[in-house]
């Protein structure tokens, strides 16, 4: 569809306006606020073809006009340009993640935790498939006299803890041998190839050299052919009460039982259309397949490792939500996420 120059700033002016007050959008709102050098009947008139095009709607009678879905369709792909971050956001977002990344063991909660205190909305992130995956770290972690704690980083930014049980203390002098060791020995693998590996060849050419490193070995061989699902992050899922369209308590339920059930989620996640081309998808009201989401929009991007897909992240809110910000945050986190997880 295409619509006159005029016509375009009066639809940007009202879905701007509603963006940020909730409220719906009168002609004399927008002839103060947005200097569209008109008279207020003729944003009146404007607003009617816009009515009538089913891009804006009149939720009460006399009252002003709201975006419709298709309304924040057109804007979304027509209208709408990217906000650019500020520098105090970006450093915001590096320092809260730079000890994570250090560590690669909180970096996926901490990007979902940060996503939604920034964004006010819920934060999404869903992991790809663990047997694609690489293998990119290894720690041992003495606790106590006879208990290590044997932690496995994937490059998705997953992270499995196992406690291991000893028969006798080891020296911290044994422990980082041992850690340097399997380093070497399995780093760079994914986990399909683990499952290839024969282990045995493995334990018989150190079990001579270091005690119990065929205990180590059988715990890291269990947890790594365990047949990983998805895993999804949530964060935030509360801040969806605090959005004026939420006011009603059985609306807010709906949304809420829907975020609790993960194959739900999974689902939402996995089916945006994203790719090369479209490294953000958006899905507006009953364009989300689930009824319950018909007052929701979605918001998506995928964060990649050497043009591998490791997960998407996303951002659930109200329709009404900053389009243009919440683009630009989940670029900037998605790249930040890429970057982040790179085997350095």
């Amino acid at each position: 569809m295409q619509l006159e120059d005029r016509k375009k700033k009066v639809l940007e002016a009202i879905i701007l306006d509603y963006i940020a007050t909730a409220e719906p959008v009168g002609s004399r709102t927008i002839t103060k606020k947005y200097d569209l050098g008109v008279s207020p009947a003729t944003i009146r008139n404007e607003m009617a073809d816009l009515e009538d095009l089913g891009l804006i709607e009149q939720p009460h009678t006399s009252a002003g006009r709201i975006p419709s879905q298709f309304g924040y369709r057109y804007y979304v792909d027509y209208l709408m340009e990217k906000e650019n971050l500020t520098n105090e956001i970006k450093n915001f977002i590096r320092k809260n993640l730079r000890d994570e990344i250090r560590a690669k063991e909180d970096i996926v909660q901490g990007a979902v935790r940060l996503l939604s205190q920034i964004s006010r909305h819920t934060a999404v992130l869903i992991l790809s498939t663990y047997s694609q995956n690489v293998l990119t770290h290894i720690q041992l972690l003495p606790v106590g006299d006879r208990r290590m704690v044997l932690i496995l980083v994937l490059d998705n930014g997953h992270v499995e803890h196992q406690v291991i049980e000893l028969e006798k203390p080891l020296s911290e002098r044994e422990i980082g041998e041992m850690a340097d060791m399997l380093r070497q020995a399995v780093c760079g693998l994914t986990v399909a190839q683990w499952r290839k590996l024969s282990l045995k060849t493995v334990r018989s050419q150190w079990e001579g050299q270091i005690h119990l490193l065929k205990e180590i070995l059988d715990v890291i061989e269990d947890t790594l052919t365990v047949e990983y699902e998805r895993k999804l992050y949530l964060s935030g899922t509360l801040n969806i009460m605090n959005q004026p369209e939420f006011r009603d308590v059985d609306k807010v339920r709906q949304v809420l039982s829907l975020l609790e059930e993960q194959r739900i989620m999974e689902d939402l996640m996995m089916n945006m259309d994203e790719g090369e081309s479209r490294p953000i998808s958006i899905k507006i009201g009953t364009e989300n397949e689930y009824e319950n989401l018909s007052a929701c929009s979605l918001v998506t991007a995928t964060y990649h490792i050497n043009g591998r897909v490791m997960g998407r992240i996303g951002l659930l809110g109200p329709t009404r939500m900053d389009y243009s910000r919440n683009i630009s945050l989940l670029d900037y986190m998605s790249r930040y996420l890429s970057e982040g997880l790179k085997p350095k």
